[in-house]
């Protein structure tokens, strides 16, 4: 059979087309196990009662577990997400804050040991989350032999227990959250501010500009764009912060007192405490709701900045 010129630039567009396909199916399988369907699976077991007394005979019971989640009062739902949404706010707000002023301190001319400061400050993110948690629970908060409560004692007060009512504890987990977290968006500044062209403050001081003006026109405007992704990462490790909550305060056997509870640690208790599989998983799917609504608020956000 013989082609013409045209049918076989048709077949060969054709099959340049299927090509991409058969090259990224086993990738695409891959992440199709591993992502798409443990999420499908999740939506899918939120319309159910499972729990371990309903393992294998759980019904379909439609939008009650998210009813329930998102209306009902004494559930608990509500209260976390408004404890996680201002342990969200109150943490990125200072991070950023306390991370930018350091990052500038670090690169302030003159400073001779700044690589040593810069090493020492990487200690925290270096070291497992695990590890640091423990630490500071046993060496810093601890209401007997603890350094804060050492240093209570040494100025004539009596010991406190840091731990065991919501807003000592709440602190304190902010406190071991931003010394755990505060590392990483202090090296992503400071690199981003060694890329700003220094004849612009040249040009700023001709001008008359302060350091506030320098900071408010010059700095932020031109490390806006390389900071963003990493601020963006930050607020939805921040968001998703389970190990200091729980390794503080709820963890089994070593429970504080302390009631605090965000969404991660409520779905956390309604699947491995409470063993109620399908609310947990209504929960699962409402935060992966809110995480992707932000994603794209910010996607695009920065899309309209950049045209």
């Amino acid at each position: 059979m013989f082609y013409t010129d045209r049918e076989q630039a048709i077949d060969m567009n054709k099959k340049n087309k299927i090509i991409p396909w058969e090259y990224s199916f086993p990738s695409i399988l891959l992440i199709g196990l591993i992502v798409v369907f443990p999420i499908i699976y999740t939506i899918y077991i939120s319309f159910t009662n499972m729990n371990l007394y309903h393992w294998t005979d759980y019904e379909f019971i439609a939008f009650d577990n998210y009813r329930r989640a998102l209306t009902k009062l004494d559930s608990g739902f509500l209260s976390a997400l408004l404890t996680t949404i201002i342990w969200t706010v109150l943490n990125m707000v200072i991070q950023i804050l306390l991370a930018y002023f350091i990052a500038l301190g670090l690169n302030a001319d003159g400073l001779k040991p700044a690589r040593l400061y810069k090493t020492l400050l990487m200690f925290p993110w270096a070291m497992p989350a695990y590890i640091s948690i423990l630490l500071w629970r046993v060496g810093i908060y601890n209401p007997q032999y603890g350094l804060l409560n050492k240093i209570r004692s040494a100025f004539g007060l009596s010991s406190m227990d840091f731990l065991s009512e919501n807003i000592p504890a709440f602190i304190s987990c902010m406190v071991l959250n931003l010394w755990m977290a505060l590392p990483f968006l202090i090296m992503m500044m400071d690199g981003a501010l060694q890329s700003v062209d220094i004849s612009c403050y040249e040009s700023a001081k001709l001008d008359g500009g302060g350091w506030w003006a320098q900071n408010l026109y010059i700095t932020i405007p031109s490390i806006k764009p390389v900071l963003a992704p990493s601020i963006i990462m930050t607020t939805f490790t921040t968001f998703k912060q389970f190990d200091i909550i729980y390794l503080l305060t709820m963890q089994k056997g070593s429970l504080t007192g302390a009631t605090l509870q965000t969404v991660i640690t409520y779905a956390h208790q309604n699947a491995f405490v409470s063993n109620n599989y399908g609310l947990s998983s209504a929960v699962s799917i409402v935060i992966f709701g809110f995480i992707v609504l932000f994603s794209l608020f910010v996607n695009r956000g920065i899309g309209e900045e950049g045209a």
